[in-house]
């Protein structure tokens, strides 16, 4: 049996032998990742058993639920985010842990779904163990990691790094500080991330005391992103409010902007880019099905709003970033031409140089 025989015979598996998707590019871009729901779970064990961690479970598979979403466990943003705050981060809360988790995230993304350029999010402060730990050492660990896939794959990637809403301002203030002394290593912007409770977080009031934040990072030369707009309970005063007092380059999510025609002309008019994140706008309850998901999509595509595709968290949701445009093209939300858009949009709002 010659050795072309044998390939017909038993065809080599790889992740990137999918079927065509129609307007998808042959190499992707990524906008909107945390490093905390991006870690395979088998790697994130060896992290925990490393570090001597407690676990409260026994096996590695009772573990794989524990750091994975599903529908029946996740009802809310909140459910979500306890995930990634009570176990994933905190694996992740070494040096040797998060530049092995850097690494490992962006060489999965290329070979698995060819995303050749990506933007990786994570707070250093919620890596450090809660001052156990040096966040300039987090920081280098975590460049390292970067600077490690970007050589060996010759792909293209930065970090941002995120304010938290439940933070003092000084914290946050650390944070700004450390995103612009790493300006030129690799950090390319900043993201306010955390739940907004109540209304009365997103009125513009609530939303100025970042303001001066923003500013500093802006003037320092990195770009801006938040997460607003992503939960059911609100409404879209967030994402007016973000864009009028924060001036910023992009929205994490911004659901709640499609029911608001003043936050969609705002959206129009100032140029700020959508980061939807499909799959977990769905867990999260951000919308309810994917029929609101397409109400939500049509509506921006209507009134000239840009938005992007990501994947919020791969392992966490069991997703890439092809699997997102697959559940997109499958349930008839974007045709092809729309689906290239999308990424024709990331690449123009991507702060990667």
């Amino acid at each position: 049996m010659t050795e072309d025989n044998l390939t017909e015979l038993v065809p080599p598996l790889r992740d990137v032998d999918r079927k065509p998707i129609a307007g998808l590019p042959d190499e992707l871009i990524e906008l909107h990742l945390h490093a905390g729901g991006a870690v395979a779970p088998h790697i994130l064990f060896a992290m925990a058993h490393e570090q001597g961690f407690k676990l409260p479970v026994k096996t590695y598979f009772e573990f794989v639920d524990l750091v994975s979403s599903n529908p029946n466990k996740v009802k809310s943003l909140e459910d979500y985010l306890r995930i990634l705050h009570e176990w994933t981060e905190k694996i992740q809360s070494s040096p040797h842990a998060i530049e092995r988790a850097v690494y490992e995230i962006l060489a999965k993304e290329y070979r698995g779904s060819r995303v050749s350029a990506m933007e990786l999010r994570f707070n250093p402060m919620k890596r450090n163990l809660g001052g156990e730990r040096d966040v300039d050492h987090i920081i280098h660990a975590a460049l390292r990691g970067l600077d490690r896939a970007c050589l060996e794959y010759n792909i293209h990637a930065g970090l941002i790094f995120c304010l938290a809403r439940e933070f003092s301002a000084d914290l946050n203030d650390i944070i700004i500080e450390k995103a612009i002394k790493y300006r030129h290593r690799g950090v390319v912007g900043i993201d306010l991330a955390g739940t907004e409770k109540n209304n009365l977080e997103l009125r513009e009031e609530s939303v100025e005391r970042f303001a001066s934040m923003f500013k500093r990072a802006r003037d320092a030369g990195l770009k801006t992103t938040v997460h607003t707009g992503e939960t059911p309970h609100t409404n879209a005063d967030g994402v007016i409010a973000t864009v009028r007092r924060l001036k910023v380059n992009r929205i994490g999510h911004g659901i709640r902007a499609a029911y608001s025609d003043e936050a969609m002309k705002i959206l129009r008019e100032e140029g700020v880019t959508l980061e939807i994140c499909p799959t977990s706008n769905l867990h999260t309850r951000a919308v309810a099905d994917l029929e609101e998901l397409r109400f939500v999509l049509r509506k921006f595509i209507d009134n000239r709003v840009k938005f992007t595709i990501n994947t919020d968290a791969t392992y966490m949701l069991n997703t890439d970033l092809r699997r997102e445009v697959e559940l997109l093209a499958t349930a008839n939300i974007l045709n092809a031409e729309e689906i290239a858009q999308c990424f024709a949009n990331a690449r123009a709002a991507s702060f990667l140089d």
